[in-house]
């Protein structure tokens, strides 16, 4: 079973590491852009912070990744 990353700012994404999500830090766009290209291969699912998203609404998303946009 792949694991679930949870990409953005620490107050959103934090408190998805209580139930195992792999959390990672980005508030700026080069951030959000180190965090995809440095994406761990057993990935399968990434949850992006909306404002993540919009740092880099175009992502390299590696094949086979499930991406889901949180809501506002």
């Amino acid at each position: 079973m792949g694991r679930i990353v949870v990409l953005g700012e620490a107050i959103r994404a934090d408190g998805f590491a209580l139930s195992g999500a792999t959390v990672i830090h980005a508030q700026d766009r080069e951030a959000v852009r180190r965090a995809w290209a440095a994406m761990p291969d057993d990935v399968e699912v990434v949850v992006v912070t909306p404002a993540a998203w919009a740092l880099d609404p175009e992502p390299a998303v590696p094949e086979g990744v499930i991406t889901v946009v949180m809501p506002s």
